[in-house]
């Protein structure tokens, strides 16, 4: 039991840290650029491991990375590589590369609140210049420097991009992502001869996996120790969990999602959240499935599978009230998870304009994720645990 206490009392502490303004570290960042390049000379001492991420890797020169994204888009037929060389030393002639960039980076627009919290947690607000659009930014960092007037917003109206203003803007590069080969963001962006380039981190498919894409962003500014010290942290508190989960004896079973536009998208066995549930200590009815995407399933095929299982998760994300569940189709009050309660949505922290932290902050610190689905189904392991991005339907 006090194994279990110590655990709980670590977890309250680090949600109490985040719910109060980040004071975020000073960026290890050498700004001025090299003055006497001296070939032998390590311009890189910190240094990243990847251990869990699949998608990207780096390699380490004396005085430029090069960085490799393995599948920069889903469908993509070759990798992506970046060539980032400390500035005031010469880029090298004979790597090929996708784009050679000085680091470190002194500006920066970004193009997902995925990457914001990495931003601020490595001491690069001042770096920010611009976001794509504040309505769903959670973390509030970047909302205060956005309400200062200090902050720009590049697709103010959701899909659009204004080039223009990018261009005015100047920046050392733009992050974005790219989800397939009809998605047009990075491609213009290209077009218009700015320094885009593209981040990957939704592409991999574990929790931890893609909260070490903070490393990937470090690279670009060398704060390289300051990222690995927080996924550090990260892991460990997501391991720990882990291991709490891993000694029951019985797994509550789980199903997940709603239906969309006619079809259920079920989490595939090998999915992001099926690992969430797996590492909770839940038995996940479609665990067997071997995709990593979604797998479209109609109302009868999901209830047929699911209809005695001991939670639902993940819920209709607009959903607050079992009545509101009910007024979009009666037929989800057959389910022994709503008879019972059990039905929870991971709408616990959203802003007014619907943008959800839990895919912010939440793929930042997995932990939080996982402490919330380990005190869903194994309350007695985290009993004075409260629900951070979760929140369970009420009546």
């Amino acid at each position: 039991m006090k194994i279990r206490q110590l655990f709980t009392f670590m977890l309250v502490l680090l949600v109490a840290a985040l719910a109060l303004p980040v004071l975020a570290q000073e960026a290890a960042v050498a700004d001025a650029c090299v003055t006497d390049y001296d070939p032998t000379a390590d311009y890189f001492p910190d240094k990243v491991t990847v251990d869990y991420a699949e998608g990207f890797s780096v390699e380490y020169h004396n005085h430029y990375k090069v960085v490799t994204i393995a599948q920069p888009w889903q469908g993509a037929e070759e990798a992506i590589e970046y060539v980032l060389v400390q500035c005031g030393t010469p880029a090298p002639d004979d790597v090929a590369a996708d784009a050679v960039i000085e680091v470190p980076v002194q500006s920066i627009v970004t193009m997902s609140t995925t990457f914001l919290p990495h931003i601020v947690g490595q001491g690069l607000l001042d770096r920010l210049v611009a976001v794509d659009t504040i309505l769903y930014t959670s973390t509030p960092e970047v909302i205060a420097k956005y309400d200062a007037g200090e902050l720009a917003a590049v697709s103010p109206n959701f899909g659009e991009i204004d080039t223009e203003l990018l261009i005015d803007l100047q920046p050392d590069v733009i992050m974005t992502q790219r989800f397939d080969d009809t998605d047009q963001v990075y491609p213009t962006l290209q077009a218009a001869g700015l320094p885009v380039i593209l981040n990957a981190d939704f592409l991999d498919t574990s929790p931890l996996g893609q909260a070490e894409w903070g490393k990937y962003i470090a690279l670009f500014f060398n704060t390289e120790a300051i990222a690995q010290e927080a996924f550090d942290g990260v892991a460990t508190r997501y391991q720990d969990l882990k291991a709490l989960a891993a000694g029951v004896d019985d797994k509550p079973t789980v199903f997940a999602n709603t239906p969309y536009q006619g079809s259920w998208f079920m989490p595939g066995g090998q999915s992001y959240l099926a690992q969430f549930f797996a590492d909770a200590g839940a038995a996940y009815l479609w665990a067997d499935d071997e995709s990593t995407g979604s797998i479209p399933l109609d109302f009868e095929s999901v209830f047929e599978q699911a209809a005695d299982a001991d939670f639902w998760v993940n819920a209709g994300f607009f959903w607050f009230t079992q009545a509101d569940a009910m007024a979009e189709d009666a037929r989800f009050e057959e389910f022994a998870a709503f008879q019972n309660g059990r039905v929870y949505t991971n709408n616990g922290r959203v802003n007014a304009n619907g943008g959800s932290d839990y895919f912010e902050a939440g793929v930042t610190n997995p932990d939080l994720i996982l402490a919330d689905l380990v005190y869903i189904v194994h309350p007695d392991l985290l009993p004075d645990h409260e629900l951070y991005f979760y929140r369970q339907l009420g009546e």
